[in-house]
């Protein structure tokens, strides 16, 4: 497969036949939409540092880095740390601060630990709108190791504070107004969505669109990404049968909220008792009004979005619906691995090589100790097998001198400081435990639809287990 298919296509955990899927929610901002994400963290990250900057906090010389986090990465909010966990909660990386952590401090620190997203000590970061926060509370860390910061806080007391002031920069709206005023320098347009779902209607799905956003900003970003796009006047509004503007995900999920219909474009409500009627906008309401309103329940939705926990996890968990996980980007992610395929070619040689070497070396080990404690079947002299552990000795360490440039560079795939997004080393990130978990389906965008058509029967692969023989199962 070329990494252009790869990049275009749609990855399944759990077998799903989209032509028994009768209904499709959209959640809106990095599902339905993209932004040029450097764009939209650094105007929420210099939003943030205003906002902090006003309550005397020294901030001047800070400035966004893209690349100090990412989506999947935890926050420990008890220690100050970043820190990026394999699919079983252990710690393989960790910065304290904004500086990388040496690997026998993390040892230290997190021998004994298990990343536990259950616990409030654990901050996750489920989408790409956390990088802004993660970045400053990073930089904010070592502001407060040099006693720069004002008052008497702890690193849970910074974190806090973060996530106060960032909740205070949506609420006042001036991130989301700049941004209404300047689309363009924003958002990434991408006529092929609105052909995806359109090929959805035609084919007799209902079409929904769920998002926590509010109406003057969901209007204004729906009509800016779909409307040049439709055909014959139509409009987004005719192109979702229902459309729930605040929707207070999880809670929509989790709750029988009450819904409001909206009356006019100023955004003027009545409340709505009922079914939800087709090509009306609700605010509010919850996941059972939808069934009941459209006869429809469980797996005969699928809902896409691009959070962890608000879209796929509740949205499965709570209402049984069928769930598709947008990660954009997986497209530079896969771009990477197939990049560096040839040298992880030779990195997987190599390392085949060692592994047989350390092999040799450790049955030389046992038989010298066999031979100096006289048991066992008898065998070499040790002056020989003392030879043999030398010889293959040097050997690993001229293979060591070759592995180390390749992992090294394999490490920095992706992000120069955390590697890819799912994986850690050999293993599985906590990221893609959870997208295995929760994503029945997952993607780079919404418009990968196109690929299989609205009546595919997306099948997931049979899994490999380490005692399967190599290729067994591909």
């Amino acid at each position: 497969m070329k990494s252009t298919d790869a990049q275009r296509g749609i990855f399944c955990n759990r077998t799903l036949n989209l032509n028994a899927v009768r209904a499709i929610g959209y959640d809106m901002d990095y599902t339905l939409i993209h932004y040029h994400m450097e764009e939209w963290e650094k105007s929420a990250y210099n939003h943030l540092k205003s906002l902090l900057s006003l309550m005397g906090w020294p901030l001047k010389d800070l400035a966004f880095d893209p690349n100090l986090a990412m989506r999947g990465l935890i926050i420990d909010t008890e220690k100050g740390n970043v820190v990026k966990a394999n699919r079983f909660g252990y710690i393989k990386r960790a910065f304290h601060g904004s500086q990388p952590m040496d690997f026998e401090t993390q040892r230290r620190l997190y021998q004994r630990t298990l990343v536990d997203l259950n616990d409030k000590r654990w901050a996750f970061l489920n989408t790409l709108f956390s990088i802004s926060e993660a970045c400053l509370y990073m930089q904010l860390v070592d502001l407060l190791e040099a006693g720069v910061l004002p008052g008497r806080m702890g690193y849970s007391d910074l974190y806090h504070k973060v996530r106060q002031a960032l909740d205070a920069a949506h609420m006042e709206g001036k991130l989301k107004a700049e941004i209404i005023r300047r689309p363009e320098r924003f958002v990434d347009l991408n006529e092929e969505t609105a052909l995806a779902l359109l090929d959805q209607k035609k084919a007799g799905k209902k079409l929904l669109l769920i998002t926590n956003s509010e109406w003057r900003y969901a209007a204004f970003m729906m009509s800016y990404a779909f409307d040049p796009f439709l055909p014959d006047r139509m409009t987004w509004r005719d192109l979702f049968d229902i459309a729930v503007i605040r929707a207070h995900k999880p809670s929509f999920f989790t709750r029988p909220m009450p819904a409001f219909r909206l009356v006019n474009e100023e955004g003027f409500l009545e409340e709505h008792l009922g079914p939800l009627r087709t090509g009306e906008v609700y605010f509010g309401g919850n996941a059972q009004l939808v069934e009941k309103s459209l006869g429809l329940c469980g797996e005969e939705i699928l809902y896409v979005g691009d959070h962890i926990f608000m879209d796929v996890n509740i949205s499965k968990s709570m209402s049984r619906w069928r769930t598709a996980l947008v990660i954009r980007e997986l497209e530079e992610e896969i771009s990477a691995v197939h990049m560096f395929r040839q040298d992880q070619q030779r990195l997987s040689r190599l390392m085949k090589k060692k592994e047989e070497l350390e092999q040799k070396s450790a049955f030389c080990r046992l038989q010298l100790q066999r031979s100096q404690q006289e048991y066992g079947p008898p065998g070499h002299e040790a002056r020989e097998i003392e030879r043999t552990m030398g010889e293959t000795q040097r050997k690993l360490f001229k293979l060591d001198a070759q592995i180390g440039p390749l992992a090294q560079a394999s490490g920095r795939l992706h992000n120069p400081h955390w590697g890819l997004l799912l994986r850690t080393g050999i293993d599985k990130s906590h990221l893609a435990r959870q997208v295995e978990r929760h994503a029945d389906i997952y993607m780079s965008r919404v418009s990968n639809f196109l690929q299989y058509t609205p009546f595919a029967f997306l099948r997931s692969q049979r899994n490999s287990l380490p005692h399967d023989s190599p290729g067994e199962y591909a």
